[in-house]
């Protein structure tokens, strides 16, 4: 039996469905933030079904959790694949859970069809991806690869002020594994991600399986208006310094200046916060994130001197800063893992097409260690970042069986 016909669809399905419940919220979508008690159960739960299988389990000092199948030569680089397990506030089943599952299953299923390779291969659920609790984003895989520092990130705060490196000792406590002693990363030989699209390409052209072929680059940001409190019945509009009056002339601003011809560019302001928050209280403080993206890097280097332009211009009387919270280049992936993607997704008749990524992946920090890639499968119109987020569970399957071929493969080069 091959590693592929040894994929279970109803298992996939059903680990969904067991990892749905950790988190889960009443409209049947998940709240599973990074380092919180659902994200420690999550992780236990993992853990459990692979010492079931008499897979290694081990952690690092960021809290990636990695499951191990071995090889016949133990000195080689691994091979790996995974997501992460955290989720957004108002986050859906698949999301993330479906690259980590899809990961483990590919291990369950070698291990069913009794295939050995020379190389390890490994599942890894990867530390704080989203970044809504902790920014920021991809935290793990980022560390993993030198991209951040663990020092600077362990003393990340979260927006009610929790230190990462408590919220991280309290997970680790909950859900104890093995650590992996020194910093985190070791060689890798290969690396391969399966994702649900979280666009409508896939099911709109009719395909299963999306070649991903780049990472479109992304920045991120936090915006600070400090304005005056005062009183909102006895304070004139002309001597007010009202933060949100300001944060809005900004916000207005930059929605227009970030509109482009092709639709190309990316432009989100998704968290708001305005300080004291008082009925009666002309607002003091305005902070508010800014999400850009784009696959030219030039066009982000462009656009962010112009939020910094429009900051001074359209926040005064009140004083603004602009904290720039992550820089992610555009990924181009490795052109013989697409290569080996598309083969195997036709091998396995499967219907595909090439595609980049719009939205950022853990695989964009791991391709700057080793060759990488990623495989897409359809989700339910394209929703993503949302409760009703939806996949079929036959899609889900025959995205990891892709992945079981491609892993294989890599782990006897």
């Amino acid at each position: 039996m091959s590693g592929a016909n040894a994929v279970k669809e109803d298992r996939l399905w059903q680990r969904h469905a067991d990892m749905a419940k950790l988190g889960g919220t009443p409209k049947g979508g998940v709240n599973r933030q990074a380092l919180s008690p659902e994200d420690a159960a999550a992780r236990n739960q993992l853990a459990r079904w692979a010492k079931m299988r008499g897979f290694a389990v081990f952690t690092d000092a960021i809290g990636n959790l990695f499951v191990r199948k071995d090889g016949t030569d133990a000195a080689a680089a691994p091979v790996m694949s995974g997501s992460h397990m955290d989720s957004q506030p108002t986050g859906g089943r698949f999301d993330g859970m479906y690259g980590v599952l899809a990961a483990f299953e590919a291990l369950e299923a070698l291990e069913d069809a009794g295939v050995t390779t020379r190389r390890p291969v490994m599942a890894v659920a990867w530390t704080n991806e989203e970044g809504s609790r902790f920014q920021p984003g991809a935290m793990g895989s980022a560390v993993f690869a030198g991209a951040y520092r663990l020092d600077e990130m362990l003393e990340q705060k979260d927006w009610k002020g929790v230190v990462l490196r408590d919220a991280l000792a309290d997970t680790l406590k909950a859900a104890p594994a093995p650590l992996r002693e020194g910093a985190p990363g070791f060689a890798v030989d290969s690396y391969i991600e399966a994702h649900i699209e979280q666009g409508p390409r896939l099911e709109n052209e009719r395909k299963t399986i999306g070649v991903v072929t780049a990472i479109q680059g992304s920045r991120r940001y936090i915006v600070t208006i400090d304005g005056e409190e005062a009183h909102a019945g006895t304070t004139p509009r002309a001597a007010r310094k009202d933060a949100y009056a300001a944060a809005t002339r900004l916000a207005a601003a930059l929605y227009e200046a970030t509109a482009d011809a092709h639709d190309m560019l990316r432009f989100t302001i998704g968290r708001v916060e305005v300080s004291p928050g008082s009925p009666n209280t002309v607002p003091g403080k305005v902070t508010f994130t800014i999400d850009m993206r784009h696959p030219d890097d030039a066009v982000l280097v462009e656009r962010e001197a112009m939020i910094e332009r429009l900051l001074v211009e359209k926040t005064k009387p009140c004083s603004a800063s602009l904290q720039k919270v992550t820089n992610v280049p555009p990924t181009n992936f490795d052109p013989a893992v697409i290569d080996l993607v598309r083969a195997k997704a036709s091998g396995l008749g499967l219907s595909n097409m090439d595609m980049p990524s719009g939205a950022g992946h853990d695989a964009m920090h791991i391709a700057r260690l080793c060759p990488a890639g990623m495989i897409f499968v359809p989700c339910e119109r394209g929703i993503s970042h949302n409760e009703i987020e939806n996949a079929t569970p036959s899609d889900l399957a025959a995205g990891t069986r892709v992945l079981v071929e491609v892993l294989e493969a890599l782990a006897n080069r």
